[in-house]
């Protein structure tokens, strides 16, 4: 394939894009953040822009062992190349002796892709032929190490480059590599693979928050900064907190970045290109926007000559990522010249704190460093409120919203309340039943037991009927997303008993006939941890799911196929544990009828409790899918903050990985990742 320019005009900008590096693709079993979606979404952007147009398309080409192995060991190569050539059980087998990672047939050919694209659009910038370039690739790299794949990433694709360059091509004049790794996660692999190199200067900003933020560990310190000839030539630049946005990022170039590079004076710049910093990314817990990449990217042009390479790393709001993507195209093409200016925003105060410390422990190596920053810097910086809810939620004081669509300096201050756009939604689960509502209606026939029409249960006529019976014949789906993920747990309520770290013991129902079926599926319904202490485990909070329906939402539920007699009994354990007995229904037929016309809506079916509303999430071959939480208005409690919000506790922590394990086949690691992604959202 030979090159493609639309417009012979400079500056010339490559761009690489590859359709076969969507082939590795995610589990059916768990929808994953890193999705082909991504690359996708951002070459449709791209191309409904018309910078397609505008630049050089690169062909993708593979990379060489001999390449790979420049930073790779030969076993870590080996496994990567032996990947598409095995079955789908040895694969899952490798995958899960890593930390999060997937494989698929595709990975193979995927990875080599990745990793040859990224050399290739860089020589072609050393060489001249490109000023810049961008590589639209997946899977991502900066987490991958010597000897591991971790992190999503399975080979290193800048750190490829950045070795090649600059120790395998000596007839391509690069000798000084700047490596700059915006992506919210610290880059583990690239540190490491040039920890005593003083012809890569890596430097990383990223949340760190005391250690515990992924990939976790002391890594990503200040305090690391390279040994031996590398010593000071590596530059970590630790968030202690989330929703960190453009103005602390732009001071940090300002003070710390920018500095340096000019002291260095690098011969190319390779940027690490994560956008899961950007505004209503669900892991990265901060707010970049569009306009904020598009600066930081601007003020690397200044060095190099402009030879900056931007590869893909991480970014999980399709959104945010690809407009994101686009704001730093159109700067290298220099068709948006945003002004060079300090946001309204201000940094805030751990940010300047964070600053000074890295300054002070690089000021022997980078003596441009060791200058005083001016008092005024920090008049108006922000405080951060830590709120144990989430990890980006806003300041109180902060409601303007900014969008993750604009491209544009902000008005006002930069927003840092902003709701949460799932880029999971974006994969096609069909996670229900048939959506229509005549369907639903219809789909459970059966006689009614006369206990009179209402259309909420505290409306009913209290008298006692031979409900027993007739209920142990008619069977429902009870859709579980809380610790009765573990199928242990959840037979405490039906045959009684308790399980280690349970502090109370379940009386069981009163038909104590194990489930008929079992089965997960997803559910488009938002799951979160409310309350700071249950009866059940004590200190923390416990899941609850929002009643309403959104699509952009996915949550696992285990699914118990019980009878409504069970289930009557399971709802009256889940919220009194005290031993009554239900001389009618909490459940009867004209509640059923009701949720399944009505899906989504819930029904209180108990008063003053924290399990009391009932919703149908669909059906299965008519058999309604139901589960039970909390009510609209305790979601506008949580919200504001009237209710508290909590993590739970490890035991019930880890009854949720059990249940996630045994129930899905996932690792420990991920089923850990799944509940802290859900724990660290706001509402």
């Amino acid at each position: 394939m030979n090159l493609q320019r639309a417009i012979a005009a400079p500056p010339v900008v490559g761009l690489v894009y590859d359709e076969r590096m969507c082939k590795h693709s995610e589990p059916t079993v768990m929808p994953h953040p890193e999705s082909s979606m991504r690359i996708r979404a951002i070459w449709d952007k791209l191309g409904q822009a018309r910078v397609t147009e505008r630049c050089v398309i690169v062909p993708a080409k593979r990379a060489e062992d001999k390449d790979i192995a420049c930073v790779h060991t030969m076993n870590h190569l080996k496994l990567i190349k032996s990947i598409d050539s095995l079955s789908a059980i040895p694969r899952s087998r490798i995958a899960r002796r890593f930390n999060s990672i997937y494989l698929s047939e595709g990975s193979t050919e995927a990875a080599y892709l990745a990793a040859g694209s990224v050399l290739e659009v860089a020589e072609r910038v050393a060489k001249g032929e490109l000023n810049s370039g961008v590589a639209i690739v997946r899977p991502p790299g900066h987490h991958a190490e010597p000897d591991e794949a971790m992190g999503f990433c399975l080979f290193n694709n800048i750190a490829i480059a950045a070795h090649c360059l600059v120790h395998e091509r000596p007839e391509l004049g690069i000798h000084k590599i700047l490596i700059v790794d915006w992506d919210v996660h610290h880059g583990n692999g690239t540190q490491k693979m040039f920890w005593s190199d003083s012809q890569v200067l890596f430097f990383s900003v990223h949340r760190f928050d005391s250690g515990t933020f992924y990939p976790s560990g002391d890594h990503g310190s200040h305090t690391m900064i390279g040994e031996g000839a590398g010593i000071g030539f590596n530059i970590n630049v630790p968030w202690e907190h989330g929703r960190c946005g453009d103005a602390d990022y732009l001071a940090v170039w300002d003070h710390i970045l920018i500095p340096i590079a000019r002291s260095y004076d690098p011969d190319m710049i390779l940027i690490s290109g994560g956008f899961d910093a950007a505004i209503g990314d669900p892991l990265g817990g901060c707010c970049i926007t569009p306009y904020g990449y598009s600066i930081m990217t601007k003020k690397l042009m200044e060095f190099a000559k402009g030879k900056i390479v931007l590869a893909l790393e991480g970014g999980y709001n399709l959104d945010s990522l690809e407009n994101s993507v686009l704001a730093c195209v159109e700067t290298l093409l220099r068709q948006e010249k945003p002004t060079i200016k300090t946001p309204v925003s201000h940094p805030f105060r751990s940010t300047w704190s964070t600053i000074q410390m890295v300054r002070k422990i690089l000021s022997p190596f980078w003596p441009v460093l060791s200058e005083e920053l001016p008092q005024g810097l920090y008049a108006n910086s922000r405080p951060y409120v830590f709120e144990l809810s989430s990890s980006s939620d806003s300041d109180a004081e902060h409601k303007e919203e900014f969008t993750a669509n604009s491209t544009e300096a902000p008005s006002g201050s930069v927003s840092d309340d902003f709701d949460i756009l799932e880029p999971l939604g974006m994969l096609k689960i069909d996670v229900d039943g048939p959506k229509d509502r005549d369907a639903l209606k219809s789909s459970l026939k059966r006689e009614e037991i006369p206990c009179g029409p209402r259309p909420f249960p505290d409306q009913m006529v209290n008298v006692s009927v031979p409900w027993r019976p007739k209920y142990s014949e008619i069977d429902v789906w009870y859709a579980c997303y809380g610790s009765n993920l573990d199928k242990s747990r959840f037979l405490c309520y039906v045959q009684g008993g308790q399980l280690d770290g349970m502090q109370i013991i379940c009386r069981g129902a009163k038909d104590k006939s194990p489930p008929k079926e079992i089965s997960w599926r997803m559910v488009p319904h938002r799951l979160f941890f409310a309350y700071a202490e249950t009866k059940t485990w004590g200190p923390g909070g416990s899941a609850f799911l929002r009643p309403k329906r959104n699509d952009c939402e996915k949550t696992h539920v285990c699914m118990y196929k019980i009878t409504l007699e069970q289930f009557n009994d399971i709802l009256l354990q889940e919220n009194d544990n005290r031993g009554s007995d239900l001389t009618v229904p909490l459940v009867d037929l004209s509640a059923l009828s009701f949720v399944e016309s009505n899906e989504s809506t819930p029904l209180e079916v108990m008063k003053e409790t924290r399990y009391g509303n009932l919703v149908c999430l669909g059906n299965v071959d008519g058999c309604p899918i139901l589960t039970i939480t909390c009510s609209l208005s305790d979601v506008e409690d949580f919200k504001s903050g009237k209710k508290p919000r909590q993590k739970p506790c490890k035991r019930y922590i880890d009854t949720l990985v059990v249940g996630l394990t045994n129930g899905l086949g996932i690792s420990e690691d991920e089923a850990l990742a799944y509940i802290d992604y859900v724990a660290s959202r706001p509402l």
